[in-house]
Parts: C-alpha cells; structure tokens; sequence
C-alpha cells in the first residue's frame, strides 16, 4: 500500500462531504467520528463510515477512521462498527504512549479474528502529542506492530498546558509546538515510519499554508493532514519529489549500484556517501 500524503479529514456524518472528499485527489481520508460530529451524530457517524468504507470503488482513496479516544469510553464501539468494512487505518486520537497502542492492537485483532479478516491488516497513526505526558512517550514507539506514521497535534495540547494560543502572532508555532513537532518527526524515524505533519487551522491563508508545508517537507516530514479541500493541492505538490529531486536520486541509486562496496561515489562532480542513498530510496519510494 503506498504511504499517503494527503489525509483529508472528513466528517463522518455529512455525506456531502465524504463524496466531496473522494473527488479531492487526497491519497487518504479521514473519516472522523471524533470533534467534528456532535454527541447526539455519533451513532449515525459510525454507520456512514462503514457504509461509505464497504461502497469504495477500486480507485477510491485510502479510508480511515479517527475514532474517539480512550477516555471518552466510545472507541470500542467506534471499531466494532467500522471494523467489518475494512478501514486501510484507525487514527487514534490523544494518545498517550505505546500502551494505547498495545490496547488498540489487541481490540483490533479481535475484530479482525470476529470479522474474518486477516490478522493486522488494519494500521494505526497515532496523534501523538495531544496531552502533555504523551510528549515525554515519543521515542517509544518502535515495534508497534500496526503501526503506520505518527502524526501530532497542538489544539488539544494547548489547552493541556491551558495556553492562550499556540502560534504567535506572525502565524509561527510558539516554542512547545516546535518541539512537538519535532519530537515526532525523531519518534517516527526512530520507529521506522513516515511522520505526519499536522493540521494548519487558518485554510484561507493559503501562502502561511504553502510555506509551512514546504519547511515540513525540509526538516523530514513526508505528508500532512488537511482540514479542507483547497489545501489537498498543496500537499500533493509540495509532498512528492521534483523531476530534478528524482533525476538526482536514481544518479545516486544507480551509482552505488554499480560501485556497492563503495562508501562515497561521486555525482555531478559533489561527493555522495551512503546517508545519501537512504534518502535516494525515499525519494524513489524505495524505502
């Protein structure tokens, strides 16, 4: 299955919506039972997202479900209604560790076994940064089994810490989102998989949208999630490599192929070593 890079959070419970999304190009939605459906909708969130899950044609994105977090006592639920239509993955909401993991993993194979479908074929992203013990967890993730990117979140950690706000006033991220942010990104690699950016909540301020993306993109981040449809473009463009990026890379690829002993070859004249190759591959799609 091919990493998405575009996820697009969809209510479950607006059926304009979740044909609108399917026509985005997003490689991924989100069919979210969590914020964006009311308490009195989430019944009915839970059976459109099966519905929708079991109707998807061949060429339909990639469906997921962000299903509501522990503390509420509603995700047992939330999977035994989607379960049966498949879902490619669950994002699980204010996670707070890799037990949360092991909870879901163990929810997940019983359903799957109830279901009859193979072990584990469902994976897992979790939003790993929405309470601020979970910041202090993000180096532990490595051997979950289902898992599939991490991805983090600053709305639900700002009233955590009971800030004011979580950007400053030109728009940046303030001091612990940064380093949110970028624990995740050092948390995914350390478990081997691709990070997720977050949420841009200001969907009309296309260029503060398209320069944040492009600096995810910088420090390691291969996609993000997306709040409405006008931003799936961005993501898509700014997420997959250039014509030049990919030139480069299979000249890397193609070099170590022909000398694979070699420690450093050179490229264009420029001195490239193996830490060279790994991001080569990624490019290609390599691994």
């Amino acid at each position: 299955m091919t990493a998405p890079r575009a996820f697009l959070f969809v209510p479950a419970d607006s059926e304009r919506k979740l044909a609108k999304g399917a026509e985005t190009g997003a490689d991924a939605l989100i069919l979210d039972l969590e914020d964006s459906v009311g308490a009195d909708r989430k019944p009915i969130a839970r059976d459109m997202a099966a519905a929708w899950l079991a109707a998807r044609a061949g060429s339909a994105p990639q469906g997921w479900v962000r299903v509501n977090a522990f503390d509420t006592g509603l995700t047992m639920g939330d999977l035994a209604a989607v379960v049966r239509a498949r879902p490619d993955g669950i994002v699980l909401p204010k996670c707070t560790g890799p037990a949360d993991l092991r909870t879901l993993d163990a929810a997940l194979s019983a359903l799957e076994a109830r279901e009859g479908l193979a072990d584990r074929g469902i994976r897992v992203m979790p939003i790993a940064t929405e309470t601020p013990a979970a910041l202090f967890t993000l180096g532990g993730y490595a051997g979950s089994p289902r898992l599939a990117a991490m991805t983090w979140g600053g709305e639900d950690l700002a009233a955590g810490v009971a800030a004011k706000a979580n950007r400053r006033d030109d728009g940046s991220w303030d001091e612990l989102y940064r380093l949110a942010r970028s624990l995740t990104l050092a948390g995914a690699a350390a478990a081997g998989v691709p990070a997720i950016d977050t949420i841009y909540a200001d969907f009309r301020n296309e260029a503060g949208f398209a320069a944040e993306c492009a600096d995810a993109r910088r420090m390691g981040y291969a996609g993000r999630m997306a709040i409405h449809p006008a931003q799936v473009p961005v993501i898509l463009s700014t997420f997959s490599p250039t014509a030049a990026e990919r030139a480069w890379a299979d000249a890397v690829v193609a070099g170590f192929a022909a000398s694979p002993a070699a420690g450093v070859i050179s490229i264009e004249g420029r001195m490239v070593d193996r830490p060279h190759l790994v991001q080569a591959r990624r490019i290609l799609g390599l691994g």
